[in-house]
């Protein structure tokens, strides 16, 4: 590929075999489909059985574009085959915060029948590639047109002929199928990188759990299945929590030329993160504290939600509202290996037994009875092997997690400058 070519309206990277060919051109999806814009099927998901056809939403549809089969349902109707998507087709979300999100259908994700809220459309082959098209849907370009066309009152929508007014910037003369078969091509091989990546990520992540269930007891067991050598033979003692942590409190006096980073924590054990950087005078929250390294947080509204984690150290000298509940290690607990211990399933149960409340997302944790539950610990030697083994772990999926948020950050550069964009620059 080339430099950036002078010319106003062409990718600012070109394959060389198409460098100084025919400028592109301006078309409308509408006129590259072998057929209008069509709505899906207005019916609810069902469980899913191997009876019935396999139903896709826009729920089921990943930021990547990829068809989520792992929780796939069904649709009880006697489908017809014009129901079901072919190869290649493309499906649009037409409502709602998901509006503009694209799936291309792959035959090896299986037949799908496609919901109401999603449009289908079917490029003409002999003018518009799908993978090509697929790709374009992804760009800032497509996105920008996304929000204005779905910027009215109410709910954002964009309707069958909105999506068939859409302007796709598109090769022209003789070669112009050649260059999208290129560019179609460059991304289909970048995807299979990702795909496989994630393929490792995924199969990191279900290793990771496999092995908390073994180094951990299980329901009605005192000890875990799995012991490393030097520990096959200590006890695990039952133990309140009260005697492991403790409720700390480090309250700041807010300096209102001084800025702070506001941290919370992320539902489902995604972890402890600054969301804000503000000056003392712009924070409202009734009271702060001071958060150090290692700390452990446990939201009080929304920890039947496990929305609990460790304060990392870079994160040392933030502060967090009264909101959360801060969290030392006692003599004797090693906070990391408390850390797992909290993300095992019968410790997310116990975190609901320990909340009061009618509502789920009202439920407030009540910290003192939480305390007083009893669970099975190891000796502080055997707490420190697990969490070292389990952090080494991590380490390894953090790193997997970079290399895959590389190849996504490769390919989100390359989608913008193997397109030009709309506005010609």
């Amino acid at each position: 590929m080339m430099a950036k070519h002078p010319s106003p309206f062409v990718p600012k990277l070109r394959f060389p075999e198409f460098e100084g060919g025919p400028e592109w051109e301006e078309v409308t999806l509408g006129a590259l489909l072998i057929r209008p814009p069509e709505y899906g099927v207005n019916a609810a998901a069902v469980p899913f059985s191997e009876s019935l056809p396999t139903y896709i939403r826009i729920t089921d549809i990943n930021e990547d574009g990829q068809f989520g089969a792992r929780s796939r349902v069904s649709v009880d109707i006697d489908a017809t085959d014009d129901q079901y998507l072919e190869d290649g087709d493309i499906v649009l979300a037409r409502t709602g915060a998901s509006v503009g999100k694209s799936y291309r259908h792959r035959r090896e994700d299986g037949r799908l029948v496609y919901a109401g809220f999603l449009i289908r459309i079917r490029p003409n082959h002999e003018r518009l590639l799908s993978q090509f098209l697929g790709a374009y849907l992804l760009t800032w370009s497509y996105w920008d047109w996304v929000r204005l066309t779905s910027a009215r009152s109410g709910q954002p929508g964009i309707n069958g002929n909105e999506y068939a007014s859409m302007p796709l910037p598109l090769p022209q003369g003789e070669r112009a199928l050649a260059e999208q078969r290129k560019i179609a091509d460059c991304f289909g091989s970048l995807d299979d990188l990702i795909a496989a990546q994630g393929r490792t990520l995924e199969t990191l992540r279900q290793h990771k759990e496999g092995l908390m269930q073994q180094l951990f007891p299980q329901p009605g067991e005192s000890t875990p299945r799995v012991r490393f050598p030097e520990f096959v033979n200590a006890v695990w003692e039952s133990k309140t929590l009260g005697t492991l942590v403790s409720n700390t409190e480090r309250p700041i006096v807010m300096d209102d030329e001084t800025e702070y980073a506001l941290v919370t924590v992320k539902r489902r054990y995604g972890g402890v993160i600054a969301r804000e950087i503000l000056k003392g005078k712009a924070i409202s929250v009734k009271s702060q504290f001071l958060v150090e390294a290692n700390d452990f947080l446990v939201s009080k509204r929304q920890i039947v939600h496990d929305a609990c984690g460790l304060v990392p150290a870079e994160l040392t000298g933030s502060i967090v509202s009264n909101e959360y509940s801060v969290l030392t290690a006692k003599n004797g607990c090693d906070i990391g290996f408390f850390n797992y211990f909290t993300q095992q399933p019968c410790v997310s149960e116990s975190f609901l037994q320990s909340s009061v409340g009618i509502v789920i997302e009202k439920m407030l944790f009540k910290l003192d009875w939480w305390l007083k539950l009893a669970f099975p610990f190891p000796s502080f030697a055997e707490q420190q092997r697990i969490a070292d083994c389990l952090s080494s772990l991590d380490a390894r999926l953090a790193a997997q997690v970079r290399k895959l948020n590389v190849l996504k950050t490769h390919k989100q550069g390359l989608l913008q400058r193997l397109f030009p964009t709309l506005d010609g620059q």
